[in-house]
């Protein structure tokens, strides 16, 4: 292995790992809210694959004006979703919205194999290579990359400059407290839900323009997202993406030094570390 291996594996890693930290906020954007884990965050990640696929493949739209059009989807499955099995629970002990979430889950992903089986599938995206020497890189990881930091710093300006992104912080710290200022909760709620569902859908889809996927890949990114979080700091939107970056970076390194099916191994064990020493997470988890 020489130096440039090494950067190049660590490029890849690193943008790889944006993308993992833009679906790791999705799952701690809710969580921060609403105190809700959902376990549906890998079967939508999923449902952004294959919202690209029908968009760009079967429909002919362009990829990148599908990943639009996936984004709004998302957005609005998210407060669906929220209304139907979120909402009347939303209340009760955590491991009632668990089972609600899950259900949810098994909703998608049945759905999914009865309609497209588990055969793998892919969406064609050519940007060509930049770089020089043994350094190069993919143009649509470029882009991939560019889109998740895009997503990140305009969910950003909403929650922290615009009036509605501050009433669902508000709702966040005090729930009870919103509601004596006259802030509509339910529809805060449905739409953080919504916000968190969008990041998983983009994220899914952004997948979709790099590597083959079936309807069952999603789960793997939702233990990923998990292990995120926890390094990031349960709750913690910048944590989870740094701790995207993190992964992605550990990833890129890993693979250089053992096989691939090590990595995972490597990540459960930093997830346990993390666990016993930082419970909170690297960043901190939210109050």
């Amino acid at each position: 292995m020489n130096l440039a291996v090494l950067v190049s594996s660590s490029i890849d890693g690193l943008m790889l790992g944006f993308i993992y930290g833009l679906a790791a906020m999705g799952l701690t954007l809710i969580f921060g809210v609403m105190r809700v884990i959902n376990l549906a965050h890998g079967a939508v990640i999923t449902l952004g694959m294959f919202a690209l696929y029908l968009f760009s493949v079967q429909l002919g739209l362009n990829p990148y004006l599908a990943l639009v059009l996936t984004l709004f989807l998302g957005l609005a499955f998210g407060v669906v979703m929220y209304f139907i099995s979120v909402h009347r629970v939303i209340n009760a002990p955590e491991l009632t919205t668990l089972l609600a979430t899950f259900s949810v889950d098994l909703i998608i992903v049945g759905v999914g194999t009865a309609i497209f089986t588990t055969s793998p599938f892919s969406v064609n995206v050519d940007l060509g290579t930049y770089g020089s020497g043994e350094i190069t890189v993919l143009g649509t990881k470029i882009v991939a990359v560019l889109a998740a930091i895009l997503i990140t710093v305009a969910l950003y300006y909403f929650l922290y400059r615009t009036r509605i992104g501050k009433s669902i912080r508000a709702v966040a710290n005090n729930r009870s407290a919103a509601e004596l200022m006259g802030i509509n909760t339910t529809a805060m709620l449905a739409l953080s839900f919504g916000l968190g569902t969008m990041l998983a859908m983009i994220s899914g889809g952004l997948i979709a323009t790099l590597f083959t996927f079936t309807i069952l890949t999603g789960d793997d990114y939702q233990t990923k997202s998990f292990v995120i979080v926890v390094i990031g700091g349960l709750g913690n939107p910048t944590g989870a993406l740094v701790g995207g970056i993190l992964l992605g970076l550990l990833e890129g390194i890993a693979t250089l030094f053992m096989q691939p099916s090590w990595v995972p191994v490597i990540e459960y064990v930093a997830f346990v570390l993390i666990l016993l020493l930082r419970p909170n997470g690297l960043f901190g988890a939210r109050a």
